[in-house]
Parts: structure tokens; C-alpha cells; sequence
């Protein structure tokens, strides 16, 4: 992916709302609402998800994606140019619990670059995959003097990703104050199963959230 990514050096597209950043940020779209030419991750009105004609420049991208077994949405590159940043926002509803994740794999970054989700920050090195509830409020500061290019991907929630989530080896866990009940308790069903410590430290978290959402 990095090796393609050195040949794109044009096309990408500024993202529209300024208002949530300042300096350079800019979109290279890989799969969008109806294949249109679009930055956004959704469009209304849209009733499917395809490959951007951008696509064929990344086959590594696409051979990776089209092995995820569950449903691709959108699938992008962002990069946050040297010095810029990214104001706090939240993408309302994109979260695991609400069925659809968001997950992140830096093709380009540095120790320089700060990534906070709710006010925790989290480091990720080039090649690894992190999802992030960005229903939660979230904000990037790209200290360094390189551009920071991570390939993010949109997909729904299956039994498969939600297996791949909760039994990963780092759990991190910021409370969510719409989390579906019938969803809940089956993260809370899958981390008693792991019988970790980590994983019944969080199962016992979310079973004091599922009791509160709960009457007894």
C-alpha cells in the first residue's frame, strides 16, 4: 500500500467543512455512495456502496478489503498535512454498538501525531488496524513535518468483526451514552467467554451500564 500510495500525487480532494480543521486536509476517495466522486462517507439517498474508478491505482487496498468478510462501505485515504489539525467533532452514529464501525490503518504517521478519542490519546504505527468509536468526540494534531496518510475504511458490524473487536489483545472502552441494550449485552456475552482479566474487567463495566439502561 505504501509503495502505490508513492505514486498518487494528485487528486486529492480538500475536505469541504473547514470549520473542523485547520490548515490541509485532504480526501482520496477508494469506494463511495454509488461509486460518485464524492469525499463523503455516506450521501443520502445513496443505495449502495462501490468501488471509485480511483480504486485500480491501489490493488494491494483492494485485495485487502475485498478479503474482510463482512459489508465494505466507504473506503478512503486522509491526509493531514504537516502542522495541521483536526478540530474535536463527532460523526454521530458511527460506532460499533450502533452497527457500523470505523477502522484506521496509518499508511504514513510519526510519534508526532496526537490522536485523542474522548480525551485519551492513541498512538497507532504505521500497518496496524485500529477501529475508534467515532461517534465519541475525537480530535488530530499532526506535529511533525511529514503528512500523515491513514487508509480508513466504513464497515457494518457483523458477527465476524464484532468476534475480531472484543477479543482483541488491547481493549479500550469509553462509555457510550446511546448504546443499544440487545447489542450490549451480547459484547458483555462474548467478553465473559474470552475469560481474560482484561476482557471481565470491561464485561463488568458494561454490565453496570446494561443494568442502569435496564429496570430492574
Amino acid at each position: 500500500m505504501q509503495h502505490e500510495l508513492l505514486a498518487v500525487t494528485q487528486n486529492w480532494k480538500a475536505h469541504f467543512n473547514t470549520y473542523h480543521y485547520s490548515g490541509d486536509w485532504t480526501v482520496f476517495p477508494l469506494r463511495t455512495p454509488d461509486g460518485t466522486d464524492s469525499i463523503f462517507a455516506e450521501l443520502a439517498g445513496a443505495s449502495c456502496f462501490l468501488d471509485h474508478p480511483n480504486m485500480k491505482l491501489f490493488p494491494s487496498i483492494k485485495q485487502f478489503t475485498d478479503g474482510l468478510p463482512c459489508e465494505i462501505m466507504s473506503v478512503r485515504l486522509l491526509n493531514l498535512a504537516a502542522g495541521s489539525v483536526i478540530k474535536e467533532h463527532r460523526d454521530v452514529e458511527l460506532a460499533f454498538e450502533k452497527g457500523e464501525a470505523r477502522l484506521h490503518i496509518p499508511l504514513k504517521t510519526s510519534n508526532q501525531v496526537e490522536f485523542y478519542v474522548n480525551s485519551e490519546r492513541v498512538v497507532m504505527a504505521e500497518g496496524e488496524c485500529w477501529y475508534i468509536n467515532a461517534n465519541l468526540p475525537h480530535r488530530v494534531t499532526n506535529n511533525s513535518t511529514s503528512d500523515r496518510i491513514h487508509l480508513v475504511i466504513d464497515c457494518k458490524v457483523n458477527a465476524w468483526l464484532q468476534d475480531v473487536i472484543l477479543t482483541s489483545n488491547i481493549i479500550a472502552h469509553a462509555p457510550d451514552e446511546m448504546r443499544d441494550p440487545e447489542l450490549l449485552k451480547q459484547m458483555i456475552v462474548s467478553l465473559r467467554s474470552q475469560n481474560t482479566t482484561a476482557a471481565s474487567q470491561l464485561a463488568d463495566s458494561l454490565q453496570q451500564e446494561y443494568d442502569n439502561l435496564i429496570p430492574s
